[in-house]
C-alpha cells in the first residue's frame, strides 16, 4: 500500500511541477486608442497586464480580474485572440503558456496589486517604450500591432 501511495504522490508532484502553467496576457485598449502597460516591480520593466489562471477560473474572468488588480480598469469587451505563447523561456520564472488577448478597457487607473506592479500608464502607439519589456511581452505587442494571430 505504501508503494502505491508514494507513486501517486510522485505522479501528482510531476503534474504540478513538470507541466507548464496557463495564464492570460491582456492588451488593454482605452476608448482613445491608447495601450495600457504596467511597470513590474521584479524587473522594473514594462509589461502587459495579466497573470495565472486560478483553479476553476476561465480565460475571460482571469482577464477581468488581472486587469482590475494590476491597472484598476474594467474590461469591457474582448476583441480578439492575439496569440498563444508557449516557449519555455518566455517567462524567466516558470514554464508558462500565455493566451494573449486584445480587450477594450475603461475606468480610472488604480493599482490593487502593489506587490507586483509599481506603475500603470497609457501610451499612444508611437510612444510605446519598445526595448524595455519584460518576458516576451514586446513580441506579443508587436504581433498585435501587425494584426496577426500567432501560435508560438
Amino acid at each position: 500500500m505504501g508503494g502505491r501511495v508514494w507513486q501517486y504522490i510522485k505522479t501528482v508532484m510531476g503534474v504540478i511541477f513538470r507541466h507548464p502553467i496557463a495564464g492570460v496576457t491582456i492588451i488593454p485598449i482605452l476608448p482613445d486608442g491608447r495601450i495600457v502597460l504596467v511597470r513590474r516591480r521584479d524587473t522594473g520593466q514594462w509589461g502587459l497586464p495579466g497573470g495565472l489562471i486560478d483553479w476553476g477560473e476561465d480565460i475571460p474572468n482571469t482577464a477581468k480580474r488581472e486587469l482590475t488588480e494590476e491597472t484598476g480598469l474594467t474590461l469591457l469587451r474582448i476583441r480578439r485572440l492575439v496569440g498563444v505563447y508557449s516557449s519555455f523561456d518566455r517567462d524567466p520564472r516558470i514554464h508558462s503558456i500565455s493566451v494573449s488577448i486584445e480587450a477594450e478597457a475603461d475606468g480610472s487607473f488604480g493599482i490593487l496589486d502593489t506587490l507586483e506592479i509599481s506603475e500603470v500608464r497609457a501610451f499612444s502607439i508611437d510612444s510605446l517604450p519598445l526595448g524595455d519589456f519584460s518576458h516576451d511581452h514586446e513580441r506579443q505587442l508587436q504581433d498585435y500591432l501587425r494584426g496577426v494571430t500567432v501560435i508560438a
